[in-house]
């Protein structure tokens, strides 16, 4: 009966520090913080510049843009991502290039940490925002953001070790 207590008590542990990892307090307030420096930069938001759409598959989207730079957060320069994830499917560019705002379903984003936030996923913070940057949410009503188990599993599987698909080039 002990052994199924112990077992018990590390699972509880164990779910509570993936919580802790994912969606907290802090992971919200810093994908807040991220959303506003994307808006200022016109990296998402009303002004946002555009790209020339691709097409994408899910869980992003069925047309997609991407843009690569980098940001200062909390005083640290690093590498964003940012895709603009547009839908339903059978979406088209020339649909997407004619109305953005009326296709534009998510905005997921991957911004590298400093070392020792997330090291088994090459720091990675990922967050999921809705188009009026309100974060999405798991069907458990999490939010996404932090070190997403959804967004790691799969990314986990790109070329390298830089849980990109779309590139490989060093994103430091």
């Amino acid at each position: 009966m002990r052994g199924l207590w112990v077992g018990s008590a590390m699972a509880l542990v164990a779910s509570a520090v993936a919580a802790q990892q994912f969606g907290g307090q802090q992971d919200r307030a810093f994908a807040d913080q991220l959303w506003q420096i994307m808006t200022d930069r016109n990296l998402a938001g009303d002004d946002a510049v555009q790209a020339f759409p691709y097409a994408g598959t899910d869980p992003h989207g069925m047309m997609l843009e991407t843009f690569y730079t980098d940001a200062t957060v909390d005083g640290r320069e690093r590498a964003l991502v940012v895709k603009r994830n547009y839908g339903p499917e059978g979406l088209t560019v020339d649909e997407v290039l004619g109305s953005r705002d009326d296709h534009l379903a998510s905005v997921t984003v991957m911004f590298r940490r400093e070392e020792g936030y997330a090291p088994d996923t090459g720091n990675w913070f990922w967050a999921k925002y809705l188009p009026d940057g309100s974060l999405d949410q798991t069907p458990e009503g999490m939010p996404i953001a932090g070190t997403a188990q959804g967004c790691v599993s799969c990314h986990a599987s790109a070329e390298g070790d830089d849980y990109l698909f779309t590139t490989n080039a060093d994103l430091q």
